[in-house]
């Protein structure tokens, strides 16, 4: 299970940073609000991560919410994007929520947990 959270997470944050990245008539439109495509597309990269990375949860949160931060910033590098501190506390939220939902997944589902290797 986490190797295929791991490939997908990684697979995810790709994702993203070609949407991110990519002039805005690139941007691939759900119909959904902007807020909530951020928000759960950082929920689902926080929780594979986690999933995916399970005695690392803490690092994982980290490091996706630098990511976030850095996706913001190189925004400001293509004239047709815009990176604002709004937009990074989204994707902030959708990290932690991501990474609180693998421990919640974890009590339900325990092969989501981490295994103690003794």
């Amino acid at each position: 299970m986490s190797r295929a959270s791991r490939l997908l997470g990684w697979l995810i944050l790709a994702a993203i940073v070609a949407a991110t990245v990519a002039p805005i008539g690139y941007r691939p439109v759900s119909g959904a609000p902007v807020s909530v495509e951020r928000f759960g597309a950082f929920a689902l990269l926080g929780f594979l991560f986690a999933v995916g990375y399970p005695r690392h949860r803490w690092r994982v949160l980290l490091l996706t919410i630098a990511a976030a931060g850095a996706l913001e910033a190189f925004q400001l590098l293509e004239p047709t994007r815009h990176g604002r501190i709004a937009d990074f506390m989204v994707k902030v939220v959708g990290c932690g929520f991501g990474s609180a939902a693998s421990l919640a997944a974890g009590l339900i589902w325990p092969p989501l947990s981490p295994r103690d290797e003794a």
